[in-house]
């Protein structure tokens, strides 16, 4: 049992340092502090704005704190003020490294709020 315990542990240990090698290499905008740690995010932030959007749209209930646009106003590049406009985008590339299919900004605006404005004028 020892034997199979020691020998699955050195086949995972050297896929999760791959898996971290391949990772992609994103454009995170400000970055800064976030509203939970960095691994959370990562493993949960699907979680985060599912409980937004049913306390918001179901509920009525609106938390400045977890909205969507928050993420967009810290995470959109500074080069194009968008989280999906390039591979390196900070939603496209992870989803795409994830095999995940995007689908938040068939609603959402995927810019910054300043960007947007800007368009409304023209």
């Amino acid at each position: 049992m020892r034997l199979l315990a020691s020998l699955l542990l050195c086949l995972c240990i050297p896929a999760a340092w791959a898996a971290e090698a391949n990772a992609p290499k994103l454009d995170i905008g400000l970055g800064g502090q976030c509203v939970k740690d960095t691994q959370w995010m990562r493993k949960n932030h699907m979680h985060l704005l599912k409980h937004q959007r049913e306390e918001t749209v179901r509920k009525g209930i609106r938390e400045e704190k977890d909205a969507l646009k928050n993420c967009v106003e810290c995470h959109a590049s500074a080069g194009d003020n968008s989280v999906t406009a390039r591979e390196d985008s900070f939603c496209v590339g992870c989803h795409r490294y994830a095999a995940v299919k995007i689908d938040c900004f068939e609603c959402h605006a995927s810019k910054r709020k300043a960007t947007l404005a800007k368009k409304d004028e023209q």
